[in-house]
């Protein structure tokens, strides 16, 4: 995998995956009984409805491992988040992350992805901004809106081209996705499976995704013992469910003939119940991105109008 494609891809895809984190599930709580759950316990009514809050994290990057033939020696830079919002003017997200990467004899290259996001709560609306640095240089950027309709999504690309294109009516926005595995994970299920359309690549890839989430954590339980981070430090985060999750990209139709499927890549992380992440994971195949969670600040709740 390419640098540029690194930085484009999982960078975007991450964005989205912690936007969505911070969405009121309450609006949308219908999808959990649509397809996509393929094994674990059957999902059952809430009694309480998820409460997310607005919020601006900063995650440290550092490599994590390496694998292969891999010639990545060292990582660093940072992820900058910042989402706020609420139910009735939708949500918006704020981000970037700058990646400095290490191949090793004074061989370094510097991505620089900026990306901002709005979804409505309803997860119909999806409206995408992205722009992509590589050394100082713009790569590409990507600009357009998609609607969800009941026969088909529609997608209006601005950048890279102006260009309208249907990516079917199965995929779900980032949104929905996370909706869907905060809602499953407290229910018991294990496994949800489908296409999602994230805005990301050149604004018209769907990809096939494969979410994997582990057994509650404990509230001082940790994966590792190095992982303390800024959210041990949050009292209001001390009693707060959180859940490993995995979660798999993998190109359309593009199915190997015999064995089994490699992703273009994977993104881990702790998912508390109220939105926030920790101890992310960015897998590339040859090596892994960590991403430690290093400033947390709490957002004001703004109230619908």
């Amino acid at each position: 995998m390419t640098f540029s494609i690194m930085a484009r891809g999982p960078g975007l895809a991450l964005a989205l995956v912690l936007a969505a984190l911070s969405v009121s599930a309450l609006s949308v709580s219908h999808v959990v009984a649509q397809d996509g759950v393929r094994q674990g316990a059957q999902a059952q009514p809430q009694a309480q409805p998820i409460v997310l809050v607005p919020h601006r994290a900063i995650y440290d990057l550092s490599l994590g491992a390496t694998r292969g033939n891999s010639q990545i020696v060292g990582v660093s830079g940072r992820i900058l988040y910042d989402f706020d919002g609420n139910a009735c003017d939708g949500y918006t997200l704020q981000f970037r992350q700058v990646s400095e990467i290490d191949s090793g004899e004074g061989k370094k290259a510097t991505s620089d992805l900026r990306s901002t996001t709005w979804e409505d709560a309803a997860a119909k609306s999806f409206k995408f901004n992205s722009q992509n640095f590589l050394n100082e240089n713009l790569v590409d950027s990507v600009d357009g809106h998609a609607e969800r309709g009941g026969a088909a999504t529609a997608v209006n690309l601005l950048k890279p081209a102006h260009k309208a294109i249907d990516v079917g009516a199965a995929v779900v926005f980032p949104t929905e996705h996370m909706v869907r595995v905060i809602n499953a994970a407290r229910a018991g299920q294990t496994i949800l499976d489908f296409p999602v359309y994230d805005g990301s690549d050149t604004g018209d890839k769907v990809f096939d995704t494969l979410t994997v989430i582990g057994q509650k954590l404990d509230a001082d339980q940790r994966k590792h013992d190095d992982a303390a981070d800024e959210a041990d430090n949050q009292k209001k985060l001390a009693n707060v469910p959180r859940w490993p999750v995995t979660i798999s990209y993998f190109e359309q139709n593009t199915a190997p003939k015999s064995g089994e499927q490699t992703p273009v890549y994977a993104i881990g992380f702790e998912l508390y119940e109220n939105g926030i992440s920790r101890t992310l994971s960015l897998d590339y195949n040859d090596f892994v991105v960590s991403g430690k969670l290093t400033q947390l600040e709490f957002k004001d709740v703004k109230p619908c109008r």
